[in-house]
């Protein structure tokens, strides 16, 4: 690397990153002209044809629409009364939710830890039971979908969530840890409730009067369509060994997604339009194949990556891995940090690269298996895979806490901050492009080890700082 002249590329990427950005374009068709882009509906099918025509338009290869079946849900009602008087109490459903309607006592099982749950167990059955998301303090964290199984096994009828937000502000989740390796369901029928709403239901608990919820979600959980986009910009040198970046254009239900993930799919779709370009006009081509990818369903857990890594690296193939792939995720809650990656052995080589661009970026090493976003499915193949060191460590926006509710629009994104991304990640995959084959580490890592670690791992909280 030492005979390329990275400060004239350096000065042309990050020229041509700010002065020639489209970001702005592309985050207000994608939040506004088409808005909500739910796995499978017609808005996420609006945005996956717009992502393609422009990687096309950009100069890449092959860019295409990638269908995959996918196991996706919706529902058309969500209610919770207190009886006897009917005063309603907002809820959404836990996503994947089935159908059900329930009606107990409430009980409040505080965060639901094990010594809160055994004082209640006498009253848990047939209850509604409230809980809060988060952790109980200074007690050794347990991942929900824990909590949630412990409630159903003392016979509970249903679950209220407490959200953490504030201002009547309720957000999609999910029961379910996507660290296992079968999907088990809702063991637990589950809605979420405001922190206001919730701290209601709590006081009337407390209180010891006969007040019941009744509560009823009306869902259909079905099979459907999912559309991933693909496009290479081929390498010259090593043609057969791959780079990845991507991130993924769907959204939950009813939010324009601005943060989550406008940001990072229009931060894929600018990368590649700058190293596209960058070839075209002066030249400089990767060294090895760049592969940019858009996934659907990620929020329905992370179904068009896992469709993407069994496409193209299949278990029983003898195809190339990737040598890393870099997964793009709420990238306008705070500015870049650097790379975080999933197995160990690649830091030294990528922080190398990251001294070489000399703006102070650092490598570091997830001390646990992350399942919450698109990287997790290369990593559970095997697959080096990183993501980009923002808010999940320190440093995160306060008006950037959006992701899955309504108030996700594209004024919580920073195209300014953006700019800096595609800057970033055009400089640093060209220089892994161009890193001859006998400098990389070799990766030792087999999806047999990862599911070992992934068994210890299991009831764990994942540390993210």
């Amino acid at each position: 690397m030492t005979s390329v002249d990275w400060k004239s590329i350096d000065r042309w990427l990050v020229g041509e990153s700010w002065v020639g950005s489209r970001l702005e374009d592309h985050l207000t068709e994608l939040c506004v002209n088409i808005g909500p882009r739910w796995a499978s509906s017609q808005g996420e099918r609006r945005a996956a044809e717009y992502i393609s025509r422009w990687m096309e338009a950009s100069g890449l290869s092959d860019a295409r629409l990638e269908e995959f079946e996918l196991d996706t849900w919706d529902y058309s009602s969500a209610t919770a009364n207190l009886l006897p008087d009917g005063r309603v109490i907002d809820i959404l459903p836990y996503q994947f939710c089935p159908p059900f309607v329930a009606e107990g006592p409430i009980v409040d099982v505080g965060f639901g830890a094990m010594h809160e749950q055994e004082r209640m167990r006498d009253r848990l059955r047939g209850a509604i039971a409230v809980i809060s998301m988060a952790d109980e303090p200074f007690t050794t964290p347990r991942h929900y979908a824990e909590r949630l199984q412990d409630l159903a096994n003392a016979g509970a009828a249903a679950a209220v969530v407490v959200e953490r937000k504030s201002g009547g502000r309720i957000e999609y989740h999910s029961p379910t840890d996507w660290r296992d390796a079968e999907y088990r369901g809702h063991q637990l029928p589950t809605v979420v409730t405001s922190r206001e709403d919730g701290a209601l239901l709590r006081h009337l608990a407390g209180e010891g009067k006969p007040v019941r919820l009744q509560v009823a979600v009306k869902s259909r959980l079905y099979k459907a369509t999912g559309l991933n986009t693909v496009a290479e910009l081929p390498g010259e040198k090593w043609p057969e060994e791959m780079l990845v970046l991507g991130g993924h254009h769907d959204t939950v239900l009813g939010t324009p997604g601005g943060n989550d993930n406008a940001s990072g799919t229009v931060v894929v779709m600018e990368t590649a339009r700058v190293l596209a370009r960058l070839r075209d006009e002066t030249g400089h081509a990767p060294g090895r194949t760049i592969q940019f990818a858009t996934w659907s369903a990620e929020e329905q857990r992370l179904q068009g990556a896992y469709a993407h890594v069994a496409k193209y690296w299949p278990q029983d193939s003898t195809s190339t891995l990737p040598r890393l792939a870099i997964n793009l995720d709420e990238l306008s809650t705070a500015t870049i940090k650097g790379l975080v990656l999933t197995f160990p052995h690649l830091r030294e080589f990528v922080q190398a690269q990251l001294d070489n661009m000399n703006d102070g970026y650092r490598c570091h090493v997830m001390a646990q298996l992350d399942p919450s976003s698109d990287h997790f499915p290369f990593a559970r193949r095997g697959i080096d895979a990183a993501i980009c060191w923002r808010w999940r460590f320190f440093g995160r926006h306060e008006d950037a806490d959006y992701h899955h509710e309504p108030g996700d629009t594209i004024d919580k994104v920073r195209p300014r901050e953006l700019k800096e991304y595609v800057g970033f990640l055009a400089r640093l995959l060209l220089r892994l492009s161009l890193a001859p084959p006998g400098d990389w580490p070799h990766n030792p890592v087999t999806p047999e080890q990862v599911e070992a670690r992934l068994r210890e791992e299991r009831s764990a909280v994942v540390r993210t700082m």
